[in-house]
């Protein structure tokens, strides 16, 4: 998924007290209600622009992606919600792809429902005590099933019940009993605190009939279906948002497009490659969002590096000007950038992120702009502070580099270092934005970066060369997480207990709270494996597990986002260890047996295959979903394929460039035209693999 968290336009009640003049506004996203990301923080505006990209895979089914904007308060311990947009998942398509603005809706406690809930329904005559049936009224019974879906209260799973009401006039009778709706809510029992409103369905039950046992589930909706006045002008937000769904074939439907696409770097010219003119007929629709599957599946086949020669080559030929080699947005240096984002991230949490966590755990000021500057800063002492934060700890985390060429020096710099430094998340080194005085330091130590980047320009037609020293820095990764306990002791209750969860590429270790002793301390060479934990196992979300040399330990993560880069941070650091697993259990041995398999001996080998960890980066790639990926981006641009493929004719009849050719890069005709000639019939194949697979699908008693 990707979208565009665009602006926010007149925020807040059209009228009132209560306009956000004087309040500074963020956005976030979540799935249900489940938070995935936020924007950073913007300073005191009714319409303030954010402008940012997120691109993110789901995880895990989902029923409403929702866009919440909220008001930080000085004087307010929660931030306080000021409308919400909210898209149901089969709704998705009408907006996909497309700038829209939306009307923002009130947060209310009772409209925020997720989830399903399975109802077995009976309609029964009544039977009086002399035994007679009687004619004035029916018994209706209603059996709830199971839940699905259900969203986390305080970031555990809900314990849930059910009230069932019928609702209709003060009399009625048998004949009219068709007016009567069945409603069943779902509350979670808070003990203690309120009960929280889950959802409710409403059931009509004219849809009974007599004997017959009517069994469906029905998604939960808000409270009264959520009719509700014409609330107040809350503002509006603008978004773009790209949704798709991969249907992936066997993999023998891809091997032909998969080869034609391997083949690119071989041929002459570049230009004339299936991967070149993909990029080329989608530049104006999606820009270069098109090449990044195809990077990665010529990563993994080990034909990135040739692909990136040839196309880098080519930008040089039409390069007029030294200084701005790759400073551009061209298929070249988006290849690239896509490359490093891969194969640069494990790099930069090792290195950078370190230095990051300093800077956002510090909040120290780097300000040096007098204007900017508050009461009590120092303008010199800042620069030193600047010194130290950048110059010293960033160069001591780069690798031993002689800098032939300023292009080079520039393109590590300026779209690597400086795109790192400026937002974190982009290579996921943070999971959210951070706060204004925090973004500020980022935005002086990346201009810092930028100047490093044009050292070269200074000199022209010299060469830079200066050795970068290397110290060794430990990756540190460190979140809030609810453990549970591992029975250690003879004696205690395993129940889960909030910890900080902290690893270095030495140890992963919990704490009962930030900069404490640390509780258990577990050394990242004896960590077998890490895998996903069933929810059934302790009925909680974004459970994960890390089996090490004693008992495994059970966490659970905020969200399924942050589950995914736990998971994927344990097992890059453990991923050359002897002896890892190569099967798990994927629930828990509770009650003297294992959930899953029912082996009773606790030491039984796993029942599942551990998920591939190999060394080797390319093996994470799913080729298969990546082809699919190539033919949805060539199908939707099947016009300017054409189009290019006419060009090509154009310009072998007529021997020159003709005036429709320049929206294209063709070096020569005829070989650019056979490899549009190949790529038609491939493409053509495999859609008729996917209309037959649709055909199969919609045949009547198939789901």
């Amino acid at each position: 998924m990707l979208f565009l968290a665009g602006e926010a336009k007149n925020l807040g009640p059209s009228s009132g007290p209560n306009r956000l003049r004087d309040l500074c506004t963020f956005c976030t996203i979540s799935l249900d209600q489940e938070e995935v990301y936020r924007t950073k923080v913007y300073e005191k505006s009714v319409s303030p622009f954010y402008g940012e990209d997120f691109y993110f895979e789901i995880p895990r089914p989902f029923q409403c992606l929702s866009f919440y904007v909220y008001a930080k308060s000085m004087f307010q311990i929660r931030d306080l919600p000021v409308g919400k947009v909210a898209i149901r998942k089969e709704d998705l398509y009408k907006y996909c792809g497309k700038e829209n603005w939306f009307q923002l809706q009130p947060v209310d406690p009772h409209s925020e429902v997720q989830g399903k809930v399975h109802l077995e329904m009976k309609l029964n005559e009544l039977i009086t005590e002399n035994g007679s049936i009687c004619q004035q009224h029916l018994c209706v019974c209603c059996r709830i099933i199971a839940c699905q879906g259900l969203p986390l209260i305080s970031g555990q799973n809900c314990d849930p019940y059910a009230t069932v009401t019928l609702v209709g006039p003060a009399r009625w009778v048998y004949k009219h009993y068709d007016v009567i709706l069945m409603v069943v809510e779902l509350w979670n029992n808070g003990n203690l605190a309120q009960d929280v409103f889950l959802g409710e369905t409403r059931v009509s039950v004219k849809i009974l009939r007599n004997d017959h046992i009517h069994r469906a589930w029905y998604l939960l909706q808000p409270k009264g279906n959520g009719t509700k006045s014409k609330p107040d002008d809350l503002g509006s937000l603008r978004l773009k948002v790209t949704y798709t769904e991969d249907n992936v074939l066997p993999s023998a439907c891809y091997t032909a497009l998969r080869n034609l696409m391997l083949k690119s770097p071989d041929v002459k010219p570049i230009s004339a490659s299936a991967a070149h003119v993909l990029g080329d007929i989608c530049r104006e629709s999606v820009g270069y969002e098109a090449l990044l599957p195809v990077v990665r599946l010529l990563l993994h086949h080990n034909r990135l590096l040739p692909f990136l020669t040839s196309v880098a080559a080519l930008e040089l030929e039409n390069t007029q000007e030294a200084n701005t080699i790759f400073r551009g947005n061209s298929l070249a240096t988006r290849c690239i950038d896509d490359m490093m984002k891969i194969v640069g991230r494990s790099y930069l949490t090792v290195t950078l992120k370190p230095v990051l966590n300093e800077i956002f755990e510090s909040n120290k000021t780097c300000e040096i702009d007098p204007v900017k500057l508050k009461e009590g800063d120092n303008v010199e002492v800042n620069k030193v502070r600047r010194c130290v934060y950048f110059l010293v700890e960033f160069m001591y985390i780069i690798w031993p580099i002689y800098v032939q060429y300023s292009a080079v020096s520039s393109f590590i710099f300026l779209r690597f270092f400086a795109v790192a430094v400026l937002s974190p998340h982009t290579f996921q080194l943070r999971a959210h934005h951070p706060e204004p005085e925090i973004s500020r330091t980022l935005t002086l130590i990346s201009k810092t970066i930028q100047s490093l980047g044009s050292w070269g320009s200074l000199s022209k037609n010299k060469l830079v060369r200066q050795l970068l020293t290397v110290r060794c820095v430990h990756m540190i990764f460190n979140r809030e997480v609810h453990k549970r306990a591992q029975g250690r002791k003879r004696i205690g209750q395993k129940n889960f207990k909030k910890r900080w969860l902290r690893v270095t590429n030495q140890e992963l270790s919990y704490h009962k709270q930030k900069g404490k002793e640390a509780l258990c301390v577990i050394p990242v060479k004896n960590i077998l494996s890490v895998e996903k934990l069933e929810e059934s196992a302790f009925n909680r979300k974004n459970m994960f597990q890390v089996i090490h040399s004693e008992k495994p330990l059970y966490v659970q993560a905020g969200n399924c986002v942050e589950t995914n880069s736990w998971i994927e941070v344990l097992s890059q650091v453990s991923r050359c260890n002897p002896g890892r697993l190569s099967t798990f259990h994927p629930s828990a041995y509770v009650g003297g047996f294992w959930l899953c398999c029912k082996e009773t001996n606790e030491s039984t080998p796993g029942c599942k295959p551990c998920t591939a960890t190999l060394a080797n980066i390319q093996l994470d790639i799913d080729c298969d979903r990546e082809t699919e990926r190539i033919f949805s981006f060539f199908s939707s641009s099947r016009s300017r394929l054409q189009k290019m493929e006419d060009a090509c004719a154009g310009m072998s009849v007529y021997l020159g460039q003709q005036e429709d050719c320049s929206a294209f890069t063709i070096q020569d005709p005829k070989e650019t035209f056979r490899t549009i000639k190949e790529l038609g019939e491939v493409l053509d194949d495999l859609q008729a693999h996917h209309d037959l697979k649709g055909a199969l699908t919609d045949e009547p008693g198939t789901m």
